[in-house]
């Protein structure tokens, strides 16, 4: 396999540009409808259509949600929805639900299908199964492992492909099944609207015993018992390529911009790697380190390697040593000045590490700082507000300023 995908997350269309520019070959977004991120912000139809023309300029993919587990409700809209993807050219629809799955073929059968890890993908036959109903692709279950995935791979058509989740954050039910949310808050997991209650602190309490609240684990806070660990394979590269995976999939469309910038980054560099000199390869410790700045949980392997241990039981809090301060949006040659859209609050006299899409990052220090008015100022403190710099050395669009937390 001289080839592999990297299939990067983007809840709107800034994050869309940037996973490309950042190393991913091919981008999967939610519509309006139909997705099971409600709460990301989502692409209309008009910047779908834009995140389209910039992908495809690049010769770059991108694929569609349409993953809930539809309810008769759901299936009102679907077929204009349906055809309208495929209109705007769209590359593939990633689907759960055999119902709306059966609503492609018939709408648009033309158009690619990849099988939604939602439908726990675990087994060949399943997989043979769907390349006969015309799926492209199977998103294998978070829940195999390597050997069983080299199993799938080595009996199923050489041309289905295989998808699998190598980072971010996993879910404490079966392929993200769960009812949990819907029956505790209301809202539907399996249409796009997770209150993520595995994520709260709870105690236990007897029958018997209204009241009287017991610890799970011996921690007087109590103790988060279905918190899951976030998924990180980077460091087992060629292990996943040798499996036979097609696309590494990137969890995290409700995650920030310099998530995705950070994580495509590391595993882009680390794939081009092992691909260019599999015999020479040798895994560089400044990927994770670089990918570890941005939000995320303490990190396991997940079912790779086996049954794991993916509970974080004494807190739900995400591990964050670095900010985005800053996107550049803009860069003058002969002033050497940089326009900054802010992206979290930067003193005038801060270093900042440049974080860029090819190449070493590197540090620099913010010596000298604009409002758009031209006026000097010596703090950029309003979210999104655009601010000049000097920068002697030459920035790029969709460059990221990075400053450690808590300087």
């Amino acid at each position: 396999m001289n080839k592999v995908e990297l299939l990067a997350p983007a809840g709107n269309l800034e994050k869309l540009k940037v996973a490309i520019i950042y190393g991913a070959d091919a981008v999967y977004i939610g519509g309006e409808v139909f997705s099971l991120r409600a709460k990301a912000d989502n692409f209309d139809k008009e910047k779908m259509i834009e995140g389209l023309k910039f992908a495809h300029e690049r010769g770059k993919k991108i694929y569609v949600t349409v993953n809930i587990f539809a309810h008769n409700s759901d299936l009102a809209g679907m077929p204009e929805y349906i055809k309208q993807l495929y209109d705007i050219g769209v590359d593939a629809v990633i689907v759960s639900d055999l119902g709306v799955f059966s609503i492609v073929r018939e709408v648009a059968p033309n158009l690619e299908v990849h099988i939604s890890t939602q439908s726990n993908n675990t087994n060949y036959k399943t997989c043979e199964f769907y390349h006969k109903m015309g799926a492209k692709r199977i998103v294998l279950a978070r829940e195999l492992s390597l050997k069983e995935i080299k199993e799938i791979r080595e009996k199923i058509p050489v041309d289905l492909e295989l998808e699998a989740f190598v980072h971010g954050a996993m879910c404490m039910a079966y392929s993200g099944r769960c009812l949990l949310s819907n029956y505790m808050t209301g809202r539907d997991a399996n249409r796009g609207a997770c209150a993520h209650p595995c994520r709260y602190k709870y105690h236990l309490v007897e029958e018997k015993r209204p009241g009287e609240y017991f610890e799970i684990d011996e921690d007087e806070r109590g103790t988060y018992i279905m918190n899951s660990q976030d998924l990180c394979m980077i460091e087992h590269i060629p292990d996943l390529v040798d499996s036979g995976i097609t696309s590494f999939k990137i969890e995290g469309r409700m995650k920030s911009s310099y998530y995705v910038a950070s994580v495509i980054k590391a595993y882009r560099e680390a794939i081009d790697s092992y691909l260019k000199d599999r015999d020479n390869y040798k895994f560089n410790p400044k990927w994770i380190e670089e990918l570890s700045k941005a939000s995320h949980r303490e990190f396991s392997t997940g079912f790779y390697y086996g049954k794991p241990k993916t509970q974080v039981y004494d807190n739900s809090s995400y591990i964050r040593s670095h900010d985005i301060v800053g996107l550049v949006v803009d860069y003058d040659d002969n002033l050497k000045i940089a326009t900054i859209e802010q992206r979290n609050r930067v003193f005038k006299g801060e270093e900042v590490e440049v974080l860029t899409p090819v190449g070493e990052n590197y540090c620099m220090v913010l010596n000298d700082m604009w409002n758009e008015e031209g006026e000097e100022i010596d703090v950029a403190p309003h979210p999104q507000m655009i601010y000049k710099i000097k920068a002697e050395k030459q920035l790029k669009q969709y460059d990221m300023l990075v400053k450690e937390k808590g300087e």
